[in-house]
């Protein structure tokens, strides 16, 4: 979605400094968590299926801007709601979400093998050929 926003409106917004920390996961290793995790889960635990941790917002939104060759900027709070850059979305892009895999990791043995997001987002995965 930020890259489809970012194409409508010709800029990459990040919400104030863009020092809110998202977590990524690629799809093969949240996939081999989920086997993992029917396989050697305790019933009724949680897991945090997160590769790449603490990835703050503007570095996410900068590596789209440079695939798409457009200019990541700060969105200013007054224009972050609906009908603003992000819509309904503002409240998702301006949160945090700390989150760690030990756990995950000694529990399941689980160890992320795939590219990190921004990686992936460098080498064009998560970008739709025209």
């Amino acid at each position: 979605m930020l890259i489809a926003l970012a194409k409508e409106k010709g800029v990459v917004g990040y919400p104030g400094e863009g020092a809110n920390q998202w977590n990524a996961v690629h799809v093969r290793d949240a996939a081999s968590v989920f086997r993992l995790a029917w396989e050697k889960g305790p019933a009724g635990s949680y897991w945090h299926a997160v590769a790449d941790g603490a990835i703050p917002l503007r570095a996410i939104a900068e590596a789209i801007g440079s695939r798409l060759g457009l200019p990541a900027v700060s969105i200013p709070a007054d224009v972050l709601m609906v009908p603003g850059y992000f819509g309904f979305l503002a409240n998702i892009v301006t949160q945090s979400y700390p989150a760690s895999n030990l756990i995950t990791r000694r529990t399941l043995g689980w160890e992320p093998t795939q590219p990190g997001l921004l990686d992936g987002l460098d080498n064009g995965h998560y970008f739709r050929a025209n």
